[in-house]
């Protein structure tokens, strides 16, 4: 039913906008008007729709409480002397009736028979509802178009009315993306906050033991939950360093190739197939280094390892030729991978903004290309080129698939690249994944794990303001 309020809506907009081009026309034939035909059409289409936009929400948001207080208004006394859940459940299945669906044979008598007649009572509250609602829209919606039909004429500001509502639209667009940010971190301080309640912030920040499942003996480590961070921390920063740096050299050096070496073809063909990488979905990634990635590095570690055992290495080739799939190497080379276009395509775009004339100057004064390059276009470009670096950490710290695919689950804390490790973002998701109760401290471990990756997030943002401020003032 929603879907054909819209149309009427729409309708209403089109007809509004047609009638007063049409009025506006007519008014103004001979006469010098203070704004266009179709800016005073557009006023018309305007109050047709935002007021009966308006209604609409409004009754989107105010139906289902008047339907269920009219539902419960007519109910039996057999339905009413059900216990909430087994209402809440007879009332599921006769909607389900209601629309069409065969009746549920697990109510007893006279329930069985009450529910049939309860689905088509629903059926029908609900459509003379929507009814009523699609007709209140169409009447507001005929109303406005006549007021506004009734301002038409050549002294009339109808530019600035639609400048002012287009202005109120854009401001509605950013206080939304605002507020939006706002209920993020203000659901994340709220929820962070109970769980700090329940766990200490220094044992969370510090501990070295991460266990948040809930214990089936009194004498496992979990039975209280182990809530120390540390591991995680650990294993986020490691990957993300293995993953920068695979993505930062091969991403910058692709850009000054491609900037200032390679010719008009070889460009036009070449970073197009390196921004690709960009478009490939991250799961894809997952499957690369699980399938591919993972198998191949163990093969080649038990190798050496197999070489190694029996001589003076032999704990180290044990070692090796234990080494499994899954290792923080594998997810944090798949991810510098997936990573390279984010360093390239932007660090190509920033060194070729680097005005042309800095270049021919230095080759002015003898300078060699590689020279230019290092001496000239590198400074030039470092604001940007850290920017670059930045979205790629921020992307890095924010990937989930690689990881969980790659890396593992285990919260070990170690800089081996051979280990399995975990990060943040897979633990949180791990946290919240079923049904969740959101009053333990292992649920609430994931708001607190968020607000902690946010606030380090925005820690780097800001170190990385202040570099690109200070660079940029010593080059100006």
């Amino acid at each position: 039913m929603t879907w054909l309020v819209f149309l009427i809506l729409l309708l209403a907009g089109a007809l509004a906008y047609g009638g007063g081009l049409a009025l506006a026309r007519r008014r103004g034939r001979d006469v010098r008007s203070h704004s266009r035909p179709g800016q005073h059409a557009a006023f018309a289409a305007i109050w047709a729709v935002i007021p009966a936009l308006v209604v609409l929400t409004i009754g989107q948001i105010t139906l289902p409480g008047i339907a269920t207080g009219l539902i419960e208004a007519g109910e039996t006394p057999a339905v009413a002397e059900l216990e909430p859940f087994r209402r809440a459940a007879f009332y599921s299945d006769a909607r389900r009736v209601g629309a069409g669906d065969q009746a549920q044979q697990i109510w007893p008598a006279p329930l069985a028979q009450e529910l049939t007649a309860t689905g088509q009572r629903i059926a029908w509250i609900g459509n003379g509802l929507n009814l009523a609602l699609g007709a209140l829209v169409a009447a507001v919606a005929l109303i406005g178009a006549l007021v506004a039909f009734t301002r038409i004429r050549p002294d009339f500001r109808a530019r600035s009315r639609v400048e002012a509502w287009v202005a109120i639209g854009l401001f509605a667009c950013s206080a939304i993306a605002v507020l939006t940010t706002i209920g993020i971190i203000a659901s994340l301080v709220y929820d962070s906050w109970r769980f700090f309640q329940s766990v200490p912030i220094t044992e969370f920040l510090f501990g070295t033991k991460w266990s948040p499942q809930i214990a089936i003996r009194a004498d496992q480590v979990g039975s209280s939950g182990a809530f120390g961070a540390v591991p995680l921390f650990a294993g986020t920063l490691l990957i993300m360093l293995i993953a920068m740096i695979v993505a930062g050299p091969i991403g910058l050096f692709s850009a000054i190739y491609l900037s200032e070496y390679a010719g008009p073809k070889t460009r036009a063909t070449v970073k197009p197939l390196l921004e690709i990488l960009a478009g490939v979905p991250t799961v894809v990634y997952g499957f690369f280094a699980a399938l591919t990635v993972g198998p191949a590095l163990r093969v080649f570690f038990n190798t050496i390892g197999g070489w190694l055992i029996g001589g003076p290495l032999d704990g180290v080739g044990q070692y090796l030729a234990l080494v499994q799939n899954q290792m923080a190497l594998t997810a944090g080379a798949v991810m510098g991978i997936m990573l390279i276009p984010f360093v390239s395509s932007l660090s190509d775009d920033i060194i070729n903004a680097v005005p042309q004339s800095l270049r021919d100057g230095s080759f002015a004064m003898g300078a060699t290309k590689s020279e230019t390059i290092s001496r000239v276009l590198m400074p030039a470009a470092l604001p940007g080129v850290a920017g670059a670096f930045l979205l790629a950490v921020s992307r890095a710290i924010g990937e989930t698939m690689i990881v969980t695919m790659a890396a593992g689950l285990a919260a070990n804390l170690t800089f081996n690249p051979l280990d399995t490790v975990t990060t943040v973002t897979v633990q949180i998701v791990t946290l919240l994944t079923g049904d969740q109760e959101f009053n333990s401290p292992k649920t609430l471990a994931a708001f607190g794990l968020g607000l902690t990756l946010f606030l380090v997030t925005l820690a780097l943002n800001i170190i990385a303001q202040r570099i690109v401020s200070a660079y940029r003032e010593q080059y100006d």
